[in-house]
């Protein structure tokens, strides 16, 4: 069984310090699964190449076939990397926007690995006082290892590098996306609450306790 993971980077400059953090943590998850057994594709998404369309989503309400994709490719990954530069003490704009445009329940159980980026150590805080609260509102299994690089981390020496970190990161998400994926493995071995199932089983109630005309509405938008 192969498991996809979505990879989603806020970076805005090119080259970007946000998406070479993204790229690291995403290699590093390769790296423990295949190490597992199993068998992982990366998807990169950067959001810079989609940011007219998050904004004309926003006050439109639309999403236009560019962005549409991106929703369909985040709704189809068995897990996400997320990582976002640090403004003002808090995620990007555009990245806040991304999630926001998302249906809520496309995240809801799905394992989630995230990190930021930002110009001095003094924004870690983001990661559990802005970025957390985020996933945690949204219902994603976040991994308990969140990874924050300022300038003097890249680079780094000591038992807290920056490489150190990303592989605790990753080996949290690699042992929960192993389960049931490698070979031999009991038919009814499932991530944990897994997140597609948890999607399915909600719709399906949905549909069968709505009114009629909200019934008959919904299976015509599908």
């Amino acid at each position: 069984m192969q498991r996809t993971v979505v990879v989603i980077s806020a970076g805005l400059g090119v080259p970007s310090s946000t998406r070479m953090l993204a790229d690291q943590m995403g290699a590093e998850v390769v790296s423990q699964l295949q190490a597992l057994g199993v068998t992982v594709a990366l998807d990169v998404i950067d959001l810079r190449n989609y940011a007219t369309d998050i904004a004309n989503n926003m006050v439109s309400g639309y999403a236009g076939p560019a962005l549409a994709d991106v929703v369909k490719r985040v709704e189809a990954a068995d897990a996400m990397i997320a990582v976002t530069p640090t403004f003002s003490a808090s995620y990007s704009g555009l990245f806040k926007s991304f999630f926001d445009v998302l249906d809520p329940k496309f995240l809801d159980g799905m394992p989630v690995f995230f990190g930021a980026t930002g110009g001095s150590s003094r924004h870690s805080l983001v990661l559990d006082m802005a970025i957390r609260p985020l996933f945690s509102y949204l219902r994603a299994h976040t991994m308990p290892t969140a990874i924050y690089a300022s300038p003097e981390d890249w680079g780094g020496s000591g038992s807290n590098t920056l490489e150190n970190r990303i592989s605790q990161g990753s080996g949290e998400l690699a042992a929960i996306l192993a389960i049931g994926a490698t070979a031999g493995a009991a038919p009814e071995a499932v991530l944990p609450a897994d997140h597609k199932e948890k999607r399915a089983q909600r719709e399906r109630n949905e549909m069968t306790s709505l009114p009629f005309e909200q019934l008959l509405a919904q299976t015509q938008r599908r």
